[in-house]
This record gives structure tokens, C-alpha cells and sequence, in this order.
């Protein structure tokens, strides 16, 4: 088994980005999987899922000792998350990858990363937002909205790996603009987990995974994450977000173009 240690390079690259801005890998994962390691899609999106899933693990734990997880709103959204997720992937395993349904995961690609850019892009306004909807979404009407947003994002994280993170702490935040902070991280890591685990095994199952490259990806992202949590404090936010979002955007477009 040879390493290859440019993977080992760029697990470092995205988990210093995700370090720095606390957005998940998978938006910048995918796209680094197919256009640089020039994977099929369908395996750079069952492998993602995977490295997201695996990554997130020790953040789930650490936010679960802290008592930051509101494990009522992640059971809602796992409620309509998970089965969305296997439905997804029970239509996938019947009708199989053809170049139809390659062009429809470039499409569920481009539509995540363009959605992961918007959310990333107006994040400090998000809250703003969600207490002006306040008047409409009541809590009596909290529940049913959170089980949707769910069944969103286990169609969007199956058919993508991309959406977990950024958009659904964005929808949540939409529901419960007074959750505080510290809750709603640690509530979009401890549903993003168990989503991306099933979404990934439905993926190994039509094996859409290469395993050695997820290793090498694991090896380089773990101290990256720790890095660029250190540098966040020395980097203004500002800027980051900027370089992020146009790095998706530049994303999508290479992955319409090419589907």
C-alpha cells in the first residue's frame, strides 16, 4: 500500500480552512476529490461523506461533555434526515449510476456548494432573519419545520455530501434564532454525524468509496483542523469568509461546466 501524500496534503489544506472557519470539509472536499484526485463523482461524494462523518466524530463528543447539543431539535431533524437519506439511496441502488443520474449528482453538487456560499456569505445576518420570521414560525409550528428541514438535507447531503454543516446550521438558525451559539454548533455536529455515516454507507454499499484515499485524507485534516483553529484568532473572519465563498462559487461552476 503507497501513500500518496499529496492527499495527506490537501486532508491538511481543507481541514485548516474548516479550522479557520468552522465550515465543513465536504464543501470543498467533493470539488478537491474530482477535479484534483479525478475521482467519479459518485465516489468523491461517497468518500467525502465518509472523511465529514469520521472528522466530526471527536466534535460531537466534546460538544455532548459541554451540554452544547439540544438533543430535542437534532432528533427532529434526524426524524426527517435519516429517512430521507435511505430513501435517497434506496432509489440510487434501483436505477444505478448512469450518465443520467451523474448529471443529476453534478446538478445536487452545484446547487449545495452555490447554497453553502449564500449561507456562508451572509452568516452574521442569519440571525437577524430568523427572529423576523419569529411572527410566522411559532413554536407550535417549530417541530414540523425542523422535521422539513431535515428531509432536506438528508436528500441534499445524499445526493451531495455537501449541506450538513453550513446549511444546516443556517436552518436551524432560521427556527431558533434565540438558540445560543454554543448550542447551535454543537446541535448541527451531533445531527451532521449520523447523517453522514448512513449517507455513507449507502455509498460504500454501491461502493462509492475509495478507502485509501479517505485514510490519507483523515492523516492530513486532523492536525489541520488544529492549526487553524489557532490561527483563527489572527486572521479576520472577514476576510476568510470572503476566500471561501469565492472558492465555492469557483467550485460549482467548474462542476456545472464539466457535468
Amino acid at each position: 500500500m503507497i501513500f500518496d501524500w499529496t492527499a495527506v496534503a490537501a486532508g491538511a489544506g481543507v481541514g485548516l480552512i474548516v479550522g479557520l472557519t468552522g465550515v465543513g470539509g465536504g464543501s470543498l472536499m467533493t470539488p478537491l476529490l474530482i477535479s484534483v484526485f479525478h475521482l467519479d463523482k459518485a465516489v468523491a461524494i461517497g468518500t467525502d461523506l465518509w472523511f465529514a462523518g469520521l472528522s466530526k466524530v471527536s466534535g460531537s463528543i466534546a460538544h455532548h461533555r459541554e451540554d452544547h447539543v439540544d438533543y430535542r431539535i437534532t432528533k427532529l431533524m434526524l426524524s426527517g434526515s435519516i429517512p430521507a437519506a435511505i430513501a435517497t439511496l434506496t432509489y440510487m441502488h434501483m436505477v444505478g449510476i448512469t450518465k443520467s443520474g451523474d448529471s443529476m449528482l453534478s446538478f445536487a453538487l452545484a446547487i449545495a456548494l452555490v447554497l453553502t456560499a449564500v449561507t456562508v456569505a451572509f452568516r452574521p445576518v442569519w440571525s437577524r432573519v430568523g427572529v423576523w420570521l419569529e411572527r410566522w414560525i411559532t413554536p407550535a409550528r417549530q417541530p414540523t419545520l425542523t422535521v422539513v428541514c431535515g428531509l432536506i438535507l438528508g436528500v441534499l447531503v445524499s445526493l451531495s455530501s455537501i449541506g450538513a454543516g453550513a446549511v444546516g446550521a443556517t436552518l436551524i438558525l432560521l427556527l431558533y434564532p434565540r438558540l445560543d451559539i454554543r448550542k447551535l454548533v454543537g446541535t448541527d455536529i451531533a445531527h451532521a454525524v449520523p447523517l453522514t455515516i448512513v449517507a455513507g454507507i449507502g455509498h460504500a454499499s454501491l461502493g462509492n468509496v475509495n478507502w485509501l484515499i479517505l485514510i490519507e485524507l483523515l492523516m492530513g485534516s486532523l492536525p489541520g483542523i488544529w492549526v487553524g483553529a489557532k490561527l483563527t484568532k489572527h486572521l479576520p473572519e472577514t476576510i476568510t469568509r470572503f476566500a471561501l465563498c469565492c472558492c465555492l462559487l469557483l467550485a460549482a461552476r467548474k462542476v456545472l461546466v464539466a457535468a
